[in-house]
């Protein structure tokens, strides 16, 4: 029963559910990114170092023959890969710095003075009537 008790108090703190939410919306924002890679940014490279499509470079290793699929080295499609991690890298890296900036201008901000005590305020008052009947 304590243990129960103790993985729901777990899983029920804001800092899980927030890692959850960021691994989900991680998960697809890479999706994202690789299509960006992919379908966006790698076919106009293509066209301007000579037409060629990045899909059809790779390396083999060993041909194919009657029984067996050829063996080879996608090259391109590693690098693709890195330039998604550079691409998703560099977003997370400004996000992380655009709250932190937000985070320091809060801090920053002097908090307001409190209030007086309501008892201060009425003697005040009363002060301030006292001196104008003179």
């Amino acid at each position: 029963m304590g243990l129960t008790k103790e993985f729901k108090e777990f899983a029920m703190k804001g800092s899980v559910v927030d890692l959850a939410v960021g691994v989900i919306i991680g998960g697809a924002f890479g999706k994202i990114v690789s299509s960006f890679v992919s379908d966006v940014l790698m076919p106009p490279l293509g066209v301007l170092l000579g037409g060629f499509d990045f899909k059809d470079y790779k390396m083999t290793l060993l041909n194919a023959t009657a029984d067996k699929a050829a063996v080879t080295l996608n090259y391109v499609m590693f690098i693709q890969n890195v330039v998604d991690f550079l691409i998703i890298a560099l977003a997370i890296f400004l996000a992380i710095k655009a709250m932190n900036s937000a985070r320091k201008k809060e801090i920053a901000a002097p908090a307001a003075p409190a209030a007086p005590p309501a008892q201060e305020t009425l003697l005040r008052e009363i002060r301030d009537l006292l001196k104008e009947k003179k």
